[in-house]
């Protein structure tokens, strides 16, 4: 008798509990009511964060999915990260970082950049200033390859007063510069030592062959280094003429 006492006791223990804590989760007072935002919000502001969230939402303080509202944060073109806390007893405060552009990513006419950590992101182009941005090119999942080249490359060629407007990756494993003077450079394929090397040698010699005809490297119109004892060369107002003689009978 008293072992049965004892259990229904605590049945109606746990039913008293289980009954409490539905009407906790069920209450009113617990439903998200507001969402504080802090960071970095330079290219997004609040309220259109907070709209672009809350539709997105389920649950209340104790049952919301954090995870699944970070996840909506960082679905917001510009957000890189985003960290998402519960504050007692009915608002959610997240902390955002955004997406640091250091390129522009793709095809022109693209909403595609890369940010400081190599990460492909999308969001629209005119919130920056395209103007101070090269362009990379290259397969998405080889960002941070084409982003290493470039970081390397840019000192060599601003030894030589040129910038770099463009580098790509090719789907065939090439790489390919366009300076800000507009010269294209086939740079081939190599590792990353082998394309440093090949393109200081090119650059050693290229003031002794524009000397040669009363130029200097700010008129290099294109370059193929991809041949294995040399290189090609365009010069601009530089033409090479093939002598055509009178056709034998």
């Amino acid at each position: 008798m008293n072992m049965t006492a004892a259990l229904l006791v605590m049945a109606f223990v746990l039913l008293i509990l289980g009954g409490g804590a539905w009407w906790l989760l069920r209450h009113p007072v617990f439903a998200i009511q507001a969402i504080t935002v802090q960071g970095e919000v330079t290219r997004n502001n609040a309220v259109t964060l907070r709209a672009n969230v809350m539709s997105q939402l389920s649950g209340n303080f104790f049952t919301i999915d954090l995870k699944r509202t970070r996840e909506a944060f960082e679905a917001v073109p510009w957000v890189r990260g985003a960290v998402v806390h519960r504050d007692f007893p009915n608002s959610l405060r997240t902390v955002l970082v955004e997406h640091q552009p250091m390129a522009l990513w793709g095809d022109e006419g693209t909403n595609k950049m890369v940010n400081q950590q190599s990460r492909v992101f999308e969001a629209n182009v005119e919130d920056v200033d395209v103007e101070h941005l090269p362009r990379l090119k290259g397969p998405d999942a080889q960002s941070q390859m084409v982003v290493q080249m470039y970081r390397h490359l840019l000192p060599i060629f601003e030894a030589m007063d040129m910038g770099i407007e463009q580098l790509e990756l090719t789907p065939r494993g090439s790489w390919r510069v366009l300076t800000d003077g507009g010269a294209l450079l086939e740079l081939g394929r190599g590792t990353e030592a082998e394309i440093t090397a090949q393109l200081k040698l090119f650059f050693k010699t290229l003031s002794q062959v524009t000397a040669r005809y009363g130029r200097t490297p700010t008129s290099l119109a294109g370059a193929d280094l991809r041949h294995k004892d040399g290189y090609a060369l365009r010069l601009r107002g530089v033409t090479t003429l093939e002598a055509v003689g009178p056709k034998k009978p």
